[in-house]
């Protein structure tokens, strides 16, 4: 069954004209840094960096050529803090947040896991957050929301970064925006639950990314999923705010 996404309309967001506009945005960020290794960037850095600023530009490349795929989406959100308040630590609201987490998705097969960039991750699994060729939030997701959302309010220094993919069926052209209205989705539930909008961005990643082989329907299940990353800026700690070592 193809990944499809319900409202066409969205489909605006792949543009013939964005891989120009992407490629001449990193190659200013990086003569603003003073880097020079522009001619190595692949197509997954150039997506990352796009609408995310010079420092997440940056982030991008440095973590890509440092951990592939995964490091251009943690290089480009550390990049991001960099440019903006410092880089990521790992705070005693931070280790709060994974706990609570934790405990609220015991048995639902979310994954919490703190990275080695001090950022707080959660995979979503596909039966637990989205319907095939759909980007509207499941019954058995609003709860782990809703927990997210009490954690994020408790800590106001904390922003977050909503990542939406698809499987492999179905066109980019389709696959892309479906991506981005998922993660769209999810961060209007959050905003619902009392977290400004302003602290979370959103990105789509269609079939780009995936963590099983697309050639198994357990494998599509598990590359439709939502990742949530969260973290917690050096200089946006408290006077006082205990880091966790």
């Amino acid at each position: 069954m193809s990944e499809r996404s319900s409202n066409e309309n969205s489909s605006r967001v792949v543009r013939s004209g964005a891989g120009r506009v992407r490629k001449a945005a990193i190659i200013a960020t990086i003569a603003a840094f003073g880097v020079s290794a522009c001619a190595g960037l692949n197509d997954t850095q150039r997506r990352t960096a796009t609408g995310a600023g010079i420092g997440t530009a940056v982030g991008a490349v440095i973590g890509g050529s440092q951990s592939g795929g995964k490091g251009v989406r943690n290089g480009a959100l550390i990049g991001g803090a960099v440019a903006g308040l410092g880089t990521y630590i790992w705070s005693s609201r931070m280790e709060a947040q994974k706990r609570a987490m934790e405990e609220s998705t015991r048995g639902t097969g979310v994954q919490v896991t703190q990275t080695a960039e001090n950022l707080l991750q959660l995979d979503i699994p596909s039966d637990i957050s989205f319907a095939v060729n759909r980007a509207e939030i499941r019954p058995d997701f609003r709860p782990i929301l809703d927990r997210f959302g009490q954690t994020l309010v408790s800590n106001p220094a904390a922003t977050v970064q909503i990542v939406g993919h698809t499987d492999s069926s179905g066109s980019d052209a389709v696959n892309n925006p479906l991506s981005v209205n998922r993660a769209a989705s999810t961060r209007d539930y959050l905003v619902g639950r009392g977290v400004q909008p302003s602290r979370i961005t959103i990105d789509g990643r269609g079939a780009w990314e995936p963590v099983a082989d697309n050639g198994s329907a357990d494998g599509r299940a598990r590359n439709r999923r939502v990742e949530i990353y969260v973290g917690e800026a050096r200089q946006a700690a408290a006077p006082g705010q205990q880091q966790v070592r």
